[in-house]
């Protein structure tokens, strides 16, 4: 079977990878152009391009799929299938219709549940206990297409945006060799979504990364959560930006909190860090990481930068 295949970020890499190793042929990995990075603006190629050219992939870099030339070229790779895991842009008719077996596409949600960029972010942004991923037959719509296969896994009370892509990147392959398989065989019967039962999952807006002190601490720490490794949710500690990377609930506050009070320093643990009231609840910061600085446990940011019970941490000084 002749595979054509479009990704981007590191999520996608475990999927190329098992292709590869059960044998598939790959004719040309698709995705995006390498993009200007950091303070040198120096083009940094996106992760499956360094896979995809360490194994001998041919690799295709079009800024657009709408082009006539760009059409051309791929139809000329006379692909059987098309998978497509995390790509980033949509996905043009001509191509959905292209290869005899469809475009496949491995999504990070158990669908029709949280459709769109950010799956895995929003899952535990809401607080879920569950996820999982589904293969499905591309169509016209954000994800609307029909369910192929779908493997659930539950999310940890401590799992990251990090770990949890972890998690699915690896369920996601194996799935996707299930679907391949299935469809060969002709063992797979397409299943239609229920899309009265849709949610959707937007990309994270920068205007949410700031934690906002007056939600239930278990929100906060799931938003601390879902936006580590990237980008941190970030407060402000005397005017400057301060990201927060781990958070631990207190299950037996022992402080009395006002309104007025929402997002100060109610205790600073020289041992462990410094507690935040929030709208209900509190939360032990754990590890945090200074504007310009280094990542650190918040105890020797404590130490270091002489957190005092009483101070508030979210203004900002303009």
């Amino acid at each position: 079977m002749r595979v054509l295949f479009m990704g981007t970020p590191h999520f996608a890499i475990s999927s190329l990878e098992a292709l590869l190793k059960t044998g598939y042929r790959i004719v040309t990995a698709v995705t995006q152009p390498d993009r200007p990075r950091g303070r040198s603006l120096k083009p940094v190629p996106p992760p499956l391009k360094d896979f995809a050219l360490r194994h001998g992939i041919p690799v295709f870099q079009p800024e657009t799929l709408r082009s006539d030339k760009v059409q051309r070229e791929i139809s000329l790779l006379k692909p059987d299938i098309v998978v497509v895991v995390a790509y980033g842009k949509i996905i043009p008719s001509w191509l959905i219709e292209l290869p005899r077996y469809g475009c496949v596409n491995v999504h990070a949600s158990l669908l029709p549940k949280y459709r769109g960029a950010a799956p895995i972010q929003r899952a535990i942004l809401d607080g879920c206990t569950m996820t999982g991923i589904t293969t499905m037959l591309m169509d016209q719509g954000l994800d609307t297409g029909d369910i192929l296969l779908q493997s659930a896994i539950p999310i940890s009370p401590d799992d990251t945006l990090g770990s949890l892509e972890d998690k699915l990147s690896k369920l996601g392959a194996d799935l996707l060799l299930s679907t391949l398989e299935g469809l060969s065989k002709g063992a797979i019967t397409p299943i239609k979504q229920d899309h009265k039962d849709a949610t959707y999952a937007p990309k994270i807006e920068k205007d949410e990364t700031r934690i906002d002190w007056s939600l239930p601490a278990d929100g906060i720490r799931n938003l601390i959560r879902a936006l580590n490794p990237s980008p941190g949710a970030f407060t402000f500690y005397k005017g400057k930006r301060l990201k927060i990377w781990w958070a631990e609930l207190m299950p037996n506050a022992k402080f009395q909190i006002s309104i007025r009070e929402l997002g100060m320093i109610i205790d600073v643990d020289a041992n462990k860090g410094f507690i935040v009231a929030c709208g209900r609840g509190q939360l032990l910061m754990v590890e945090v990481q200074p504007e310009g600085k280094r990542k650190m446990t918040a105890a020797e940011f404590c130490r270091g930068y002489g957190v005092k019970a009483g101070e508030k941490i979210e203004r900002r000084i303009t």
